[in-house]
């Protein structure tokens, strides 16, 4: 499958990935289907703890996965906001890229970020909280911020 091997791709090569999905052309719901299947596997890394937490209260599942899909939409036009004011910020700072590379860059960053995220729920579920899953979470943070750093950098020609 070519997300996932691009995802592997981005892990060692993320400048090389961005251009060339931005060299693909631009099309609004191939960037959107980026964020639509970041959202899917962001309420899938949720998961295992929601059922952990049920089965522990004896309560249903499904209120709690309810809830992690509305949050999933509340976070759309947020994360259009957050694309947008990154986009500012690099033009500010002599990007040249469009509000488009903008949304690439932050929605291919979360992308690949889903790894660490899986791992990140799963030991959550696991583990509970605890301080070797708070330092995952934010090695997880770090992961993100710095694949977009880069595809940013990228994307505005910088």
């Amino acid at each position: 499958m070519a997300l996932i091997s691009d995802i592997v791709e981005s892990w060692h090569s993320p400048r090389r990935v961005v251009r060339r999905l931005r060299g693909a052309g631009r099309s609004e719901p191939f960037v959107f289907t980026f964020l639509f299947v970041f959202l899917l596997l962001a309420i899938v890394s949720a998961a295992p703890l929601l059922a952990r937490q049920a089965a522990l209260e004896h309560g249903p599942v499904a209120p709690r996965l309810l809830g992690a899909v509305y949050g999933a939409v509340i976070a759309v036009p947020i994360l259009y906001t957050l694309a947008a004011l990154g986009h500012l910020v690099a033009r500010l700072m002599g990007g040249t890229g469009s509000f488009y590379d903008g949304r690439l860059a932050l929605f291919w960053a979360l992308i690949c970020t889903t790894p660490a995220m899986l791992v990140c729920g799963l030991a959550r579920a696991l583990t509970q909280n605890t301080l070797g899953v708070t330092i995952l979470g934010f090695l997880t943070l770090a992961v993100f911020l710095i694949f977009y750093s880069v595809m940013l950098r990228e994307v505005e020609g910088q």
